[in-house]
This record gives structure tokens, sequence and C-alpha cells, in this order.
């Protein structure tokens, strides 16, 4: 794998509390990727590496409802992303929905890991995987599974 991998974060409003207390709690791994985050999520991680004193190399897209989202996703597709962790917050309706869904779905069909709570952050970000160059993600698969008919219908 990779040795600076892009780690993409996205944080819903009510959600950017739990993404920067994460960040800041792995702020010494993070610190070594390139970070691409929606706009306002962007913004308060990059604060809160300066308050901890570490630079960071963040990248702000537009905030999710102006787009931030669909540009994330994008970069999934062009294989710019490495991993994904995206906190939803599954409470309050979002007016971009839409935006959210695609980027879920362009996450699991390009085969990039995401992680939509803290627990699966925190195991994907310190799997060992991520530091064997052996290792290479297999292609996923989409073909047609044929079922056996049962014979004693």
């Amino acid at each position: 794998m990779k040795e600076r991998l892009t780690i993409a974060l996205v944080a819903h409003d009510h959600r950017k509390a739990d993404m920067v207390d994460w960040v800041t709690f792995n702020a010494e791994y993070l610190s070594k990727h390139h970070l691409v985050c929606t706009g306002t999520t962007g913004r308060l991680i990059r604060d809160a590496f300066e308050r901890a004193g570490i630079e960071a190399d963040v990248e702000c897209m537009n905030s999710g409802p102006l787009g931030g989202d669909a540009e994330i996703a994008a970069k999934v597709v062009r294989g710019e992303v490495d991993l994904a962790v995206f906190l939803i917050d599954d409470l309050n309706p979002q007016p971009h929905e839409a935006d959210i869904q695609m980027l879920l779905r362009q996450c699991r069909l390009h085969n990039v890991p995401i992680a939509c709570n803290r627990i699966s952050a925190d195991l994907m970000i310190s799997s060992r995987l991520w530091e064997d160059p052996e290792y290479k993600p297999r292609e996923q698969s989409y073909t047609h599974f044929e079922r056996e008919t049962p014979t004693n219908v």
C-alpha cells in the first residue's frame, strides 16, 4: 500500500465536534497524510491542528450542501482517495441526501474503505495492512450468483 494516504474527512453539523475530537486524538497519525475535507469540517480540522501546534496537509472542498460531498465522490471515482471517514448525522434529515448517498455508493463501488463511526475509523487507520507493501486490495466482483434450486420443494 502507499506510505502517504489521501484520507477524506466529512462530518455533518451535529457530528463536527466528534470529528474534531477524533482528529485531535489521531493527530500524529493523520498529520502524515493528505486530508481532503468538506469546507466547514476542513476549517475546523485545520484549526484543531494549529491549536495542537501540528502541521497538516488539509485540502478543503465546498461545504457538503454546496457540493463538497460530490467533489469528494469525484475524487473517489478518479482513484484519488484511499480511505474515507464520514460521520453522518442519522438523527436529522439532510437537504443534500442524494449527494451523501452518492459518496457512500462511490466508496463502495470503487473499493474505498469508508468508516461511518469512530470505532470503525480507529480500526481502519490502525490496520497493519496500510504499512504492508505486499498487500494489494482485490478488485470487487459483481458476477451473478446462481442459487441451487431445492429439490424437495
